[in-house]
């Protein structure tokens, strides 16, 4: 019954190979608040995952190299294979089997969208695996929207906006009228250079979440308001102001105490001027830098200065901001 819902082919033979045809998924790693934009700002970073996914007979085969091998679930709890279940099931059925090859190049627990990257993988695999004659066409069912899904697997849209669309994005929930999660996408400066720091040992973003005091002062809710409109400014027109956009009164020194060395090189480079954040929950930090600094203002032989400085280990890597976003290609990697 459930066979049905896929491309009918005229043979038996010409069946089974499209029921064994693959889509190759790219997804890039995310960074979201970018200090002050606490869940509702994300930048799409150039290191991606990549997942090929197909549908076939019976079963689930899910295979894993790179990040998280040998420590991610290879059954239903894998992310990948949760995202595309709950695609199918709103779309309006479940395949025979799939079959997964996950290539993970995005560092797990360390605030750089790993769990977005796995959901818009997955979502999309099924959205492309399923076509015009999958269950969404079967029984006038719509389209699933993939942002609301996305976030609804990830509990917040700022990672899984940035995953989709590429770029710079701001990710909100509509109000009663409107409830559905939506996002912005917009084109950040050319010549801007993130540079990544990871230290060691990840963190898991429920711990980084439980240091957060339940309220905070409405005087930094009104600065850091001020500082996310200043840091849309200062990412797609001027970057003189970022120093100053990046500064966050919500979330990130309370966090420091879950995370003392990335609290260290933070408080390090901006004090030497860098534009730094914490990225997403941490403990990665992210540096906001130019290919071309502008007057005296530090660029990333800067950031890799400092952080060779500390008494902590950091794999420092110099990125690009990815504009395309999650890429679907039919047929494998």
């Amino acid at each position: 019954m459930i066979m049905a819902q896929y491309p009918e082919c005229p043979d038996r033979g010409d069946r089974r190979e499209r029921r064994h045809r693959a889509v190759t998924v790219r997804t890039p790693a995310t960074s979201a608040n970018l200090g002050p934009g606490f869940d509702s700002l994300g930048l799409a970073l150039t290191l991606h995952d990549t997942v090929e996914a197909r549908i076939t007979a019976s079963g689930l085969s899910v295979e894993v190299s790179g990040e998280g091998a040998g420590e991610v679930p290879r059954g239903e709890d894998h992310l990948v294979v949760r995202a595309m279940r709950a695609y199918f099931a709103a779309a309006g059925g479940q395949p025979p089997g799939i079959a997964l090859r996950c290539q993970n190049a995005i560092p797990h627990g360390y605030g750089l969208g790993s769990s977005a990257s796995a959901i818009v993988a997955g979502l999309l695999a099924a959205h492309a695996l399923a076509g015009p004659h999958g269950p969404a066409a079967e029984g006038g069912q719509q389209t699933p929207d993939l942002l609301a899904l996305a976030t609804s697997l990830e509990g917040h849209p700022d990672n899984v906006a940035a995953c989709l669309k590429g770029g710079l994005t701001i990710a909100w929930t509509g109000g009663h009228a409107t409830p559905a999660v939506r996002c912005a996408r917009l084109e950040p400066l050319p010549g801007l250079v993130p540079v990544l720091c990871v230290p060691d040992a990840p963190l898991a973003t429920a711990a980084a979440r439980a240091v957060l005091p339940a309220q905070v002062r409405h005087a930094d809710a009104a600065a850091n308001a001020a500082r996310t409109a200043l840091l849309v400014t200062a990412l797609t027109s001027d970057p003189g102001l970022l120093l100053d956009a990046t500064e966050d009164y919500l979330h990130q020194r309370y966090r420091a105490v879950a995370m003392p060395e990335t609290a260290d090189l933070l408080g390090r480079l901006r004090a030497a001027g860098v534009p730094a954040v914490v990225s997403g929950a941490g403990p990665a930090v992210l540096a906001l830098t130019l290919d071309a600094p502008q007057g005296s203002a530090p660029g990333p032989d800067t950031v890799e200065s400092v952080a060779a400085g500390t008494s902590a280990q950091w794999q420092v890597s110099r990125l690009a901001v990815d504009r395309r976003g999650a890429v679907v290609a039919r047929g494998g990697a």
